[in-house]
Protein backbone atom coordinates (compact mmCIF):
# COMPACT_ATOMS: atom_id res chain seq x y z
CA UNK A 1 0.00 0.00 0.00
CA UNK A 2 2.73 2.45 0.29
CA UNK A 3 3.30 2.78 -2.96
CA UNK A 4 -0.47 3.24 -4.15
CA UNK A 5 -0.09 6.18 -1.57
CA UNK A 6 2.92 7.39 -3.10
CA UNK A 7 1.47 7.41 -6.66
CA UNK A 8 -1.43 9.20 -5.61
CA UNK A 9 0.41 11.92 -3.39
CA UNK A 10 2.66 12.63 -6.54
CA UNK A 11 -0.58 12.73 -8.29
CA UNK A 12 -2.49 14.99 -6.36
CA UNK A 13 1.04 17.08 -6.59
CA UNK A 14 0.48 17.39 -10.11
CA UNK A 15 -3.23 18.73 -9.98
CA UNK A 16 -2.36 21.27 -7.79
CA UNK A 17 0.04 22.15 -9.77
CA UNK A 18 -1.31 22.12 -13.12
CA UNK A 19 -4.27 24.53 -11.21
CA UNK A 20 -1.83 27.00 -10.25
CA UNK A 21 0.13 27.09 -13.11
CA UNK A 22 -1.99 26.53 -16.21
CA UNK A 23 0.37 25.69 -18.35
CA UNK A 24 0.11 22.79 -20.20
CA UNK A 25 3.91 21.09 -19.02
CA UNK A 26 2.15 20.50 -15.90
CA UNK A 27 0.35 17.54 -16.73
CA UNK A 28 -0.36 15.71 -13.48
CA UNK A 29 0.40 12.46 -15.45
CA UNK A 30 3.62 13.55 -16.09
CA UNK A 31 4.22 15.32 -12.97
CA UNK A 32 3.68 11.76 -11.08
CA UNK A 33 5.41 9.81 -13.56
CA UNK A 34 8.48 11.90 -12.83
CA UNK A 35 8.26 11.97 -9.09
CA UNK A 36 7.86 8.51 -8.88
CA UNK A 37 10.44 7.52 -10.79
CA UNK A 38 12.37 10.02 -8.97
CA UNK A 39 11.21 8.20 -5.44
CA UNK A 40 12.04 4.59 -7.05
CA UNK A 41 15.88 5.48 -8.24
CA UNK A 42 16.96 7.20 -5.35
CA UNK A 43 15.75 4.52 -3.00
CA UNK A 44 17.00 1.77 -5.78
CA UNK A 45 13.34 0.32 -5.52
CA UNK A 46 12.79 -2.20 -8.17
CA UNK A 47 10.21 -1.60 -10.55
CA UNK A 48 9.01 -5.27 -10.54
CA UNK A 49 8.24 -4.39 -6.74
CA UNK A 50 6.29 -1.16 -7.24
CA UNK A 51 4.53 -3.00 -10.26
CA UNK A 52 3.22 -5.73 -7.67
CA UNK A 53 2.55 -2.69 -4.81
CA UNK A 54 0.17 -0.77 -7.39
CA UNK A 55 -1.65 -3.88 -8.47
CA UNK A 56 -5.18 -2.06 -7.21
CA UNK A 57 -4.62 0.54 -9.06
CA UNK A 58 -3.81 -1.43 -12.20
CA UNK A 59 -7.23 -3.01 -11.89
CA UNK A 60 -9.04 0.35 -11.80
CA UNK A 61 -7.48 1.24 -15.25
CA UNK A 62 -9.75 -0.62 -17.47
CA UNK A 63 -12.95 0.91 -16.47
CA UNK A 64 -11.35 4.47 -15.97
CA UNK A 65 -10.62 3.98 -19.31
CA UNK A 66 -14.30 2.75 -20.68
CA UNK A 67 -15.65 5.90 -18.89
CA UNK A 68 -13.53 8.07 -21.60
CA UNK A 69 -16.60 6.48 -23.60
CA UNK A 70 -19.48 8.63 -21.73
CA UNK A 71 -19.07 11.26 -24.07
CA UNK A 72 -19.60 8.68 -27.10
CA UNK A 73 -23.00 8.21 -26.14
CA UNK A 74 -23.96 11.96 -25.44
CA UNK A 75 -22.65 12.76 -28.91
CA UNK A 76 -23.48 9.81 -30.83
CA UNK A 77 -25.93 11.68 -33.18
CA UNK A 78 -23.29 14.45 -34.10
CA UNK A 79 -20.58 11.62 -34.09
CA UNK A 80 -22.29 9.21 -36.65
CA UNK A 81 -22.93 12.26 -39.15
CA UNK A 82 -18.98 12.25 -39.07
CA UNK A 83 -17.97 9.05 -39.26
CA UNK A 84 -16.17 8.62 -42.19
CA UNK A 85 -13.71 12.03 -41.26
CA UNK A 86 -12.89 10.23 -37.67
CA UNK A 87 -11.98 6.88 -38.93
CA UNK A 88 -10.44 8.61 -41.77
CA UNK A 89 -8.36 10.71 -39.91
CA UNK A 90 -8.10 7.76 -36.66
CA UNK A 91 -6.20 5.17 -39.03
CA UNK A 92 -4.00 7.98 -40.90
CA UNK A 93 -3.07 9.48 -37.89
CA UNK A 94 -2.44 5.79 -36.13
CA UNK A 95 -0.32 4.53 -38.93
CA UNK A 96 1.39 7.58 -39.11
CA UNK A 97 2.11 7.11 -35.59
CA UNK A 98 3.48 3.37 -35.97
CA UNK A 99 5.20 4.51 -38.85
CA UNK A 100 7.07 7.03 -37.40
CA UNK A 101 8.20 4.99 -34.26
CA UNK A 102 9.54 2.09 -36.17
CA UNK A 103 11.58 4.75 -38.59
CA UNK A 104 13.06 6.50 -35.94
CA UNK A 105 13.70 3.44 -33.83
CA UNK A 106 15.42 1.56 -36.81
CA UNK A 107 17.00 4.73 -37.80
CA UNK A 108 18.42 5.59 -34.32
CA UNK A 109 19.86 1.62 -34.15
CA UNK A 110 17.76 1.18 -30.95
CA UNK A 111 17.83 -2.01 -29.57
CA UNK A 112 15.44 -5.31 -30.94
CA UNK A 113 13.91 -4.84 -27.61
CA UNK A 114 12.80 -1.22 -28.25
CA UNK A 115 12.41 -1.52 -31.54
CA UNK A 116 9.41 -4.26 -30.91
CA UNK A 117 8.23 -2.07 -28.09
CA UNK A 118 7.93 1.23 -30.18
CA UNK A 119 5.96 -0.56 -32.48
CA UNK A 120 3.04 -1.01 -30.02
CA UNK A 121 3.41 2.90 -28.55
CA UNK A 122 0.58 4.23 -30.34
CA UNK A 123 -1.98 2.10 -28.59
CA UNK A 124 -2.93 2.49 -24.59
CA UNK A 125 -0.74 0.95 -22.13
CA UNK A 126 -2.94 -2.49 -21.07
CA UNK A 127 -3.47 -3.23 -25.13
CA UNK A 128 1.05 -2.84 -25.55
CA UNK A 129 0.93 -4.78 -22.54
CA UNK A 130 -1.47 -7.90 -24.48
CA UNK A 131 0.47 -7.47 -27.68
CA UNK A 132 4.00 -7.70 -25.73
CA UNK A 133 3.47 -11.34 -26.18
CA UNK A 134 3.30 -11.76 -30.42
CA UNK A 135 5.82 -8.59 -30.80
CA UNK A 136 8.69 -10.59 -28.56
CA UNK A 137 9.01 -7.16 -26.72
CA UNK A 138 9.25 -6.92 -22.89
CA UNK A 139 6.11 -6.28 -21.69
CA UNK A 140 7.47 -3.03 -19.00
CA UNK A 141 9.34 -2.02 -21.52
CA UNK A 142 6.18 -1.95 -23.99
CA UNK A 143 3.87 -0.60 -21.22
CA UNK A 144 6.29 2.42 -19.72
CA UNK A 145 6.87 3.27 -23.63
CA UNK A 146 3.05 3.53 -24.69
CA UNK A 147 2.96 5.96 -21.46
CA UNK A 148 5.77 7.93 -22.60
CA UNK A 149 4.55 8.27 -25.89
CA UNK A 150 1.04 9.57 -24.31
CA UNK A 151 2.89 11.69 -22.11
CA UNK A 152 4.35 13.57 -24.95
CA UNK A 153 1.50 13.66 -27.20
CA UNK A 154 -0.28 15.68 -25.03
CA UNK A 155 2.37 17.97 -24.02
CA UNK A 156 3.44 18.81 -27.64
CA UNK A 157 0.35 17.81 -29.85
CA UNK A 158 -1.88 20.73 -28.79
CA UNK A 159 0.68 23.29 -29.83
CA UNK A 160 1.33 21.81 -32.49
CA UNK A 161 -2.12 21.66 -34.12
CA UNK A 162 -2.81 25.06 -33.03
CA UNK A 163 0.32 26.46 -34.69
CA UNK A 164 -0.71 24.41 -37.85
CA UNK A 165 -4.44 26.04 -37.37
CA UNK A 166 -6.25 22.60 -36.58
CA UNK A 167 -8.96 24.96 -34.78
CA UNK A 168 -11.76 22.23 -35.10
CA UNK A 169 -12.81 20.23 -32.39
CA UNK A 170 -13.32 16.66 -34.12
CA UNK A 171 -9.64 17.02 -35.43
CA UNK A 172 -7.77 18.16 -32.54
CA UNK A 173 -9.46 14.99 -30.94
CA UNK A 174 -9.04 12.09 -33.51
CA UNK A 175 -5.41 13.58 -33.92
CA UNK A 176 -4.82 13.18 -29.56
CA UNK A 177 -6.30 10.02 -29.37
CA UNK A 178 -4.84 8.59 -32.21
CA UNK A 179 -1.11 8.89 -31.25
CA UNK A 180 -1.37 9.69 -27.22
CA UNK A 181 -4.82 7.23 -26.26
CA UNK A 182 -6.14 7.59 -22.70
CA UNK A 183 -3.52 10.59 -21.48
CA UNK A 184 -4.59 12.18 -24.52
CA UNK A 185 -7.96 12.31 -24.31
CA UNK A 186 -8.05 13.76 -20.65
CA UNK A 187 -6.50 16.32 -22.26
CA UNK A 188 -8.51 16.43 -24.60
CA UNK A 189 -11.82 16.70 -22.56
CA UNK A 190 -10.06 20.05 -21.54
CA UNK A 191 -10.55 21.51 -24.62
CA UNK A 192 -14.18 20.53 -24.73
CA UNK A 193 -17.07 17.45 -24.49
CA UNK A 194 -16.18 17.46 -28.72
CA UNK A 195 -13.57 17.29 -28.36
CA UNK A 196 -12.67 14.78 -25.87
CA UNK A 197 -15.35 12.28 -27.48
CA UNK A 198 -13.48 12.01 -30.84
CA UNK A 199 -10.62 11.73 -29.11
CA UNK A 200 -11.94 8.13 -27.37
CA UNK A 201 -12.78 7.41 -30.90
CA UNK A 202 -9.35 7.95 -32.14
CA UNK A 203 -8.23 6.35 -29.39
CA UNK A 204 -9.92 3.11 -30.06
CA UNK A 205 -8.87 2.67 -33.15
CA UNK A 206 -5.11 3.32 -32.61
CA UNK A 207 -6.09 0.28 -30.00
CA UNK A 208 -7.68 -1.92 -33.14
CA UNK A 209 -5.51 -0.11 -35.69
CA UNK A 210 -1.99 -1.41 -33.81
CA UNK A 211 -3.27 -5.04 -32.85
CA UNK A 212 -3.98 -5.35 -36.83
CA UNK A 213 -0.71 -4.41 -37.79
CA UNK A 214 0.90 -6.81 -34.84
CA UNK A 215 -0.86 -9.53 -35.92
CA UNK A 216 0.03 -9.12 -39.67
CA UNK A 217 3.76 -8.69 -38.90
CA UNK A 218 3.92 -11.56 -36.43
CA UNK A 219 1.96 -13.92 -38.91
CA UNK A 220 4.71 -12.87 -41.65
Amino acid sequence: MTWIAVTLLAFALGVVAQARLRSPVANPTLIATLAVAAVLLALRIPYDTYLRDVTPLQNVLGPAVVALAVPLYRLRSLLARQWRALVIGGLAGTLAGVAVDAGLAHALNLSDDAQRSLLTAPATSPVALQLAGLTGAPPALAATLAVLSGLLGALILPPVLSALGVRHPLARGIALGAVSHGIGTARAREEGELTGAASSIGMGLAALTVTVVVAVLSRG
